[in-house]
């Protein structure tokens, strides 16, 4: 077999698997791994490194297929590469129940599998975060131990997605010369050509933020080969154009849209193969072309292996730290600085913003934490998200610990997903709470990929103020709720919001919200506890054991539900509040925990400065709910929640309603 037929053959054998697999689902996206088989097959067999014998060695390059819908690309890749999980059962159990191989990738289902992708350029927005932190571990554990490369591989739609504009920018202010996007230039979206919607310039976009680009034929694996080899060379980050036809060789469908998501058919399918000298059977690789396959795959071996010998020799600390920081194990020396820090807020009592005491709890946690990384979207001086150790991370330096992330809240958030995904630190950052709208996607997938990203929300309600309504989150704290696998916390004072900062970071399974206030809260907690009792979702923080008036509250609002208990007992009512940092943690308690808490009420109101769509379980039917129905204004705060009836009189009114 000539070099050519060859590469045509390792080729072909991502196009069967793929046409297959499609076929037989009678459903996915053939059009994609067709058009884009050469470059995964140059990528995959001569460049990249990796070894499927250790699918999780550290210093793997990471892939991130950004154009998700492409997933049989991957599959059918990693099968052939030799990775053990991806079977060729899994190839024919394409997007079926409880098979490795989902319609789009999906992290944890397999090895080889780098992060969740499907929403368009999401996936893009990772790679930027992978490769800040390759960047930033580098710098600190030495390049003898962090030295690779994340590639991804985007189609049209990825950078039509404003995203696409927040991650280059960003990488291109950052000069992240390991991260290589290659971009699947086929001119087709779903509708049809790109030019019936779209008339970018990419080359001069990408050019414009500071990346190296190159354009190259996507079906051509010499020009392939010489440009991958080149990127890695690259002092900034690349952008590989490589033309390709969508669905190549198809001999009816190949440069249309009506290959892009759907089955080929039989007709079509069989015309493919043979235009393609495809001559064996359906979802069978003839053996010469699979044991080039798996020797490719091995082919990174020894360099694991110098890894390994490299890691053995390293210092017993700085060999320790390093795989405990991979591991996402706490250091031994954080509970102790919590609690130390507990008892010290506890004794002074701090009268302050929710959000300054996030930041002071940062300044203990960072301290004893190396591996956190923290951010802020252009916001540093309300979301005091810094402290005294956060350097900021530069193209200039990488050794440090804050990421100014400009006004790219979108991105933030996936950057944070992709750092979380790569291993090694923990990432934080911060907007104001209205503005998680801009950034719900990836925070949606930070979820369902159980990641531990720490969101750290500020400005959390009307108690915002002047503002006004454009900025006062409403409906926000039910909307993220509403996310599975999400914690929400909204503390009331400096010790609930330790307590909700070591919650979030001993969460190694989902990401966390906290959302903070702006304006000063009175110290509620006045007696040391040992116990984290934000831990278990919400418990008793004042009033009478078996009262007649129950009464939730969160953040801000707790200290009115305190106030509200005196105004009660005048009118010889007896009352209780719960603190209710999290309606989530609260929910996965037993059931005898809840009866205790909640009791035996005969009235029961949550306060909340929002709307009450999070509260109808702990409520029930004749409950009441005193928060928002509608938008904020602009005034001061105190004002605000006096003319929206958020106030201790409030709750005495809906408590009577009841008795």
């Amino acid at each position: 077999m000539t070099n050519s037929a060859h590469a045509n053959a390792m080729a072909n054998a991502i196009r069967s698997l793929s046409m297959d697999a499609v076929e037989k689902a009678n459903s996915g996206h053939p059009g994609l791994p067709m058009g884009c088989a050469d470059i995964a097959t140059v990528l995959f067999t001569k460049v990249m490194k990796f070894d499927p014998k250790a699918p999780w060695w550290p210093d793997r390059d990471r892939f991130v297929l950004s154009a998700g819908h492409g997933s049989m690309l991957l599959y059918a890749s990693l099968y052939l590469l030799g990775y053990e999980d991806m079977t060729i059962d899994q190839i024919k159990q394409f997007r079926q129940l409880n098979a490795k191989t989902a319609g789009h990738p999906e992290y944890h289902f397999a090895d080889g599998i780098e992060t969740t992708t499907g929403p368009l350029g999401q996936g893009l927005g990772n790679a930027v975060g992978m490769a800040i932190a390759e960047a930033k571990l580098a710098a600190e554990f030495g390049a003898d131990l962090v030295d690779h490369h994340t590639w991804v591989l985007a189609g049209d739609g990825c950078l039509m997605e404003g995203i696409s504009q927040e991650a280059i920018s960003l990488a291109g202010h950052l000069k992240l010369h390991k991260l290589v996007v290659i971009w699947d230039n086929n001119n087709i979206t779903i509708d049809g050509a790109v030019s019936n919607a779209d008339s970018t310039d990419q080359i001069a976009r990408f050019k414009a933020v500071g990346w190296r680009t190159v354009e190259i034929d996507g079906h051509d694996q010499a020009q392939i080969e010489r440009a991958l080899n080149e990127a890695k060379t690259s002092d900034r980050p690349t952008l590989i154009a490589a033309r390709t036809t969508i669905g190549f060789g198809a001999p009816n469908k190949a440069g249309t849209h009506g290959v892009h998501g759907s089955p080929l058919g039989a007709e079509e399918l069989a015309a493919a193969k043979q235009k393609l000298g495809i001559t064996y059977p359906a979802f069978e690789i003839p053996a010469e072309t699979l044991n080039a396959w798996r020797a490719a795959g091995g082919r990174s071996a020894n360099a694991r292996s110098g890894w390994e010998a490299r890691l053995a020799a390293a210092s017993a600390e700085r060999r320790a730290e390093f795989e405990r920081r991979l591991k996402g194990d706490l250091s031994p020396a954080f509970a102790p600085a919590v609690a130390a820090f507990k008892q010290k807020l506890v004794a002074d009592k701090p009268k302050v913003a929710t959000r300054k005491a996030s930041q002071m709890a940062l300044e203990v946690i960072n301290g004893a934490l190396p591996e956190t990384i923290g951010g802020s979207a252009d916001l540093t001086g309300s979301n005091l998200t810094n402290t005294s150790q956060t350097v900021p991370f530069t193209a200039a330096d990488r050794s440090g610990r804050y990421l100014r992330y400009g006004i790219r809240e979108h991105e933030m958030a996936a950057a944070m997903n992709g750092i979380a995904l790569h291993k090694g630190l923990i990432p934080y950052g911060g907007t104001f709470l209205v503005f998680t709208d801009y950034a719900r996607p990836a925070i949606r997938l930070s979820a369902l990929m159980g990641q531990r990203v720490v969101y750290v929300m500020t400005h959390d309600s009307i108690g915002l103020g002047e503002d006004g309504p454009t900025h006062q989150p409403v409906e926000h704290l039910s909307a993220l709720r509403a996310i599975p696998n999400l914690l929400v916390l909204r503390p009331a004072d400096a010790v609930e919001t330790l307590e909700c900062w070591q919650i979030a970071l001993e969460h190694k399974d989902g990401p966390s919200i906290l959302a903070l206030s702006r304006q000063n809260l009175p110290a509620l907690r006045t007696e040391n506890v040992d116990e984290n009792l934000c831990a278990k979702g919400a418990y008793v923080i004042a009033g009478d054991e078996d009262a007649d008036a129950l009464i939730f509250a969160t953040g801000s609002e707790v200290a009115i539900a305190i106030d509200s208990l005196k105004l009660l007992a005048e009118r010889g009512i007896s009352g209780r509040v719960v603190s209710v940092p999290s309606l989530e943690l609260f929910a996965r308690q037993d059931r005898d925990y809840r009866n205790a808490v909640i009791g035996s009420p005969k009235a029961k109101v949550a306060i909340e400065a929002g709307i009450a769509m999070s509260w109808g379980a702990l409520l029930g039917d004749t409950g009441r709910f005193v928060g928002m129905s509608n938008f904020g204004a602009s005034a001061p705060a105190e004002a605000l929640y006096e003319h929206f009836g958020i106030t201790a009189k409030g709750i005495v009114e809906a408590v009577a309603a009841q008795l």
